[in-house]
């Protein structure tokens, strides 16, 4: 197997398992940009907004939460570890995929039409 063969593929690898496995263990709380847009406001137990001025009152809803793929899981998946690392996975191939048909197709482009001649 060539080298750069070995490389991609042991990467591929790499992001399939960060995406699957770890991407369960990530935290849970807000991210700072939440944290700095509820700065100011009070929320009641349902994460409602109660009271204080913040930048998280003009907040508008998500235009993509009925996505299959909506907030980190596979809508339709019951088990919730599950979900999240489909998602990811499914993530990850599409990344791959999309990339590599980009590079594919730029070095389709740029061959070298003598090389072809003297390979035939």
């Amino acid at each position: 197997m060539k080298r750069s063969t070995w490389f991609i593929l042991s990467g591929l690898v790499a992001a399939l398992l960060l995406a699957g496995v770890v991407s369960n263990f990530a935290s849970s709380h807000p991210d700072g940009l939440d944290s700095v847009a509820r700065e100011g406001c009070t929320f009641d137990a349902d994460d409602n907004i109660t009271g204080g001025t913040c930048m998280a009152q003009g907040e508008a809803g998500n235009q993509t939460e009925d996505s299959p793929l909506a907030d980190y899981g596979l809508r339709g998946i019951g088990n919730e570890f599950l979900s999240t690392g489909l998602s990811g996975v499914i993530g990850v191939v599409a990344t791959f995929a999309i990339g590599g048909g980009v590079f594919w197709l730029l070095r389709a482009g740029r061959r070298d039409p003598d090389r072809d001649k003297q390979a035939a």
